[in-house]
């Protein structure tokens, strides 16, 4: 590893996280869809260690509905860790001072596989309903969608008056192919600087054992628009088997990117921009 990535890597960012527990502390919501084993702030911080990284983002996880309570107190005790939360629009007031708390966007989901919301999740119409509030606290807008999807919701996206980061490099279908019109559009949404995208490519080839059937969409992606792009490690992996290992994923990353200036954008300029 050259020196330039190894500084890159020091002061970089894993972008997609989630907390769970202790649960005798923080219990999960009565309507959630699962139940995770316990992952902790502790495991959290021993894996940014492992990786050579020094900042992460939270993102509230659908088992805790719009309790923020472990969210909030994580980032009230370690300030180089930030937060995206989750929100309905009816409850759109308690966004005032999440900013200056370490909160920095609020998550939507609308995938083509569940309709518009499931449990413990605000939906793209909560999303329209209160994207003038976020944008009046300095909040980004976080969207669990895929590339089947977006065909009908792009028109709606490019209305909103604030950034979108795009989850899980947009759900996009592997064995349809990087020709495959909503993945398409998603690369002209991130080259026109309409989206941000997170780069977690093994979540769109789980039926695959082979992650670099994953890299032609990688690439396609690095090179619409390098600067919204930013890296996510998706610990602890929910509900997935085997469970990758986090620092091959980060290597894949590494070398998928092709050159030092590159992986020290996406990990560590262009998610100060974001999060910082």
């Amino acid at each position: 590893m050259s020196g330039a990535v190894r500084s890159a890597m020091d002061q970089g960012w894993d972008c997609h996280a989630h907390l769970f527990g202790p649960y005798a502390r923080y219990p999960l919501g009565a309507d959630r869809s699962y139940t995770p084993p316990e992952a902790l702030q502790a495991g959290y911080l021993a894996l940014l260690q492992r990786l050579g990284l020094s900042n992460g983002v939270l993102v509230q996880p659908s088992a805790y509905g719009e309790d923020h309570g472990l969210l909030l107190d994580t980032l009230s005790a370690l300030p180089q860790l930030r937060g995206v939360v989750v929100m309905r629009a009816e409850a759109a007031h308690r966004l005032r001072g999440l900013r200056a708390r370490g909160v920095r966007g609020a998550r939507f989901s609308q995938r083509s596989a569940m309709g518009s919301n499931f449990a413990g999740s605000a939906s793209l119409q909560d999303l329209e309903d209160m994207a003038g509030a976020l944008a009046s606290e300095g909040l980004h807008a976080e969207l669990w969608t895929d590339c089947k999807a977006l065909p009908d919701i792009a028109p709606r996206l490019r209305k909103l008056p604030l950034p979108i980061v795009i989850d899980h490099m947009g759900g996009f279908d592997a064995a349809a192919g990087v020709d495959e019109p909503g993945f398409r559009l998603l690369l002209s949404l991130l080259e026109a600087g309409t989206v941000w995208v997170k780069l977690c490519a093994y979540r769109n080839v789980l039926s695959d054992a082979d992650l670099e059937r994953a890299r032609p969409f990688h690439d396609l992606m690095l090179k619409a628009n390098p600067e919204q792009l930013v890296w996510g490690s998706d610990w602890p992996h929910l509900r997935v088997t085997p469970v990758p290992d986090a620092q091959q994923l980060l290597d894949t990353f590494k070398r998928w990117a092709g050159d030092d200036e590159r992986v020290r954008q996406v990990l560590q300029g262009n998610p100060a921009r974001l999060y910082g």
